[in-house]
């Protein structure tokens, strides 16, 4: 079972959210307050299964309206996700991927398991 876990930070808290079988697909910015954290659950939790995908690996990529996921290559070429909320803020990101497919897989992840997920502290 997905969990959201959340965990102190030099400078506040984050949440992960964890897959079933415990590797990070998605974190979070730094909080605050457990309120806020709390809030930023909700909001991956209400975004992600509505969010549309935006794949900006392409040559001719077009925008997509939020709440969405932006599929992007970083600078040393791995594919990462950000999820964005409906006002355009960044709710969660991930981490680096090898390919297209595994990173899309995470997005998929997110999408079927956020919703459901539990919450525990790290």
């Amino acid at each position: 079972m997905s969990k959201f876990v959340i965990r102190a930070v030099s400078t506040g808290l984050k949440f992960d959210l964890r897959a079933g079988n415990g590797e990070p697909v998605a974190a979070s910015e730094v909080y605050e307050t457990r309120a806020a954290c709390l809030r930023g659950i909700d909001s991956v939790r209400r975004n992600a299964p509505r969010a549309a995908l935006e794949d900006q690996t392409g040559a001719a990529w077009k925008r997509v309206a939020n709440p969405k996921f932006e599929l992007y290559r970083d600078k040393s070429g791995a594919y990462r996700f950000r999820l964005k909320a409906r006002n355009g803020a960044i709710i969660a990101v991930s981490g680096g991927y090898g390919g297209k497919a595994a990173c899309l897989a995470g997005i998929n992840c997110v999408r079927i398991n956020a919703p459901a997920a539990e919450i525990e502290d790290g």
